[in-house]
């Protein structure tokens, strides 16, 4: 909104600054942090006046007595409101890939909404059929990688170089082209085309069969990241501290990819337009932010589906629109191992439980559940079990869990940038 009324009336005194990305980035990024503590405060207010919370966890079940008794949740709704507005006043709108965030909050919000209102306020714990959301987060990732493919304002630039010519700097690009490459971490002058994969189709076809595949691997990126997310979301401000770190490295990577001078530095593809979704992951991280003001232990409101399916399906499209796809087991590889765990123990547990016995991997999962309950605990309930990874004997209070969990994350996002260079 801002955006272009500057850049129609450039002459006023200070239009200008409106066109640097910088700018606008930061600028969202303060009001997007400004506008989640403003909003947060008075959501949580309406939420404890009207008795909308939820109980997440009983003090006799918790080896600390952390009781978690009516806390308001749906606190996503803060977060998608403080991204929301910042860009849509600095965000260019005419941009394909402001649009596409801007249409993957909106939609991974309605279906996080939808869950936490079933189980809120329909008393149904089990919220919103699974075969419902993953239809939701199948869309998506249409959406999304069908825009990328027909949208005739997506290219890319597999090579850029500059030089300085009669006290000039001239950029040269190769010419803009739709392509299936990703950036290969790791390898230095080598992108990779999904296309290949597919060579022995024909020369004609294995482009057809290529782009076929890049539509499918988004959607299974968007589906696996917000699910990854939604794990996490088990511990006052584990989901949004660590989906905070991993939007300032993807704010990074996107510069990079949206700056013909980094992009040429980096040596990685150049892709027009992509500038635009620093604005819109400087907004997401200053909305994270500002919401652990509020979500730090002890927590004042719960991230909910409504949140954790929107932060997780904002960080999928974003590594699929800068092509860095193949780096999200790394830079978010604490979600990655959160559905490992839950994937892995579910397996274990059924296939033994067909043949009379009762075993276990951890403890408990997500993951983050391991480290907090005791082998008693797990033993009460189940007594017959058998659990082959038990830990140390010493239980983590989940201050610790989180702050540690982040410190992770944080070494994975310097990996990640790192690559960059270690090529």
């Amino acid at each position: 909104m801002l955006y272009s009324f500057f850049n129609h009336f450039s002459d006023l005194l200070g239009a200008r600054l409106f066109t640097y990305i910088s700018f606008r980035a930061i600028t969202a990024g303060i009001i997007a942090l400004c506008v989640s503590i403003w909003f947060g405060n008075r959501f949580i207010d309406f939420m404890k006046r009207h008795h909308i919370s939820e109980t997440q966890r009983d003090e006799k079940t918790d080896p600390f007595n952390v009781a978690k008794k009516g806390v308001p949740t749906m606190g996503g709704l803060i977060v998608i409101t403080a991204i929301l507005l910042p860009c849509l006043l600095l965000g260019k709108l005419t941009n394909v890939y402001m649009i596409l965030m801007l249409v993957t909050t909106s939609l991974m919000g309605a279906l996080g909404f939808a869950d936490d209102y079933i189980k809120t306020f329909r008393k149904n714990k089990d919220g919103l059929n699974g075969w419902v959301k993953i239809a939701g987060q199948v869309t998506l990732g249409l959406i999304v990688g069908l825009t990328l493919r027909f949208c005739p304002a997506v290219s890319m630039n597999e090579v850029v170089s500059s030089h300085i010519e009669n006290n000039v700097v001239v950029v040269e690009k190769t010419p803009e082209i739709k392509s299936t490459q990703t950036t290969i971490p790791f390898v230095k002058h080598h992108n990779f085309n999904y296309a290949d994969l597919f060579s022995w189709t024909g020369e004609n076809n294995k482009y057809r069969f290529g782009w076929i595949f890049f539509v499918f691997l988004t959607v299974f990126v968007v589906a696996a990241v917000s699910n990854g997310a939604n794990l996490n979301d088990g511990m006052d401000g584990m989901c949004a501290g660590n989906s905070a770190i991993i939007g300032i490295a993807l704010l990074i990577l996107a510069y990079t990819s949206g700056s013909v001078v980094w992009a040429e530095y980096f040596d990685v593809m150049y892709i027009p337009g992509s500038e635009e979704l620093v604005v819109f992951l400087a907004s997401f991280v200053g909305a994270l932010v500002g919401y652990l003001w509020f979500n730090g232990f002890p927590a004042q409101v719960f991230l909910g589906d409504t949140g954790s399916l929107t932060v997780g399906g904002i960080i999928g499209v974003t590594a699929m629109i800068i092509h860095k796809e193949l780096l999200v087991p790394l830079l978010c590889g604490i979600f990655l191992m959160e559905s490992l765990s839950v994937i892995i123990q579910t397996r274990v547990y059924k296939f033994y439980k067909s043949r009379g016995k009762h075993v276990r991997v951890w403890k408990r999962t997500p993951l983050h559940d391991h480290y907090r309950t005791s082998v008693e605990q797990v033993l009460k309930n189940d007594p017959t079990c058998t659990i082959l990874f038990k830990g140390y004997k010493n239980l983590h209070h989940e201050q610790k869990i989180v702050l540690r969990f982040c410190i992770v994350t944080l070494i994975l996002a310097a990996i990640t940038i790192l690559t960059l260079k270690i090529r």
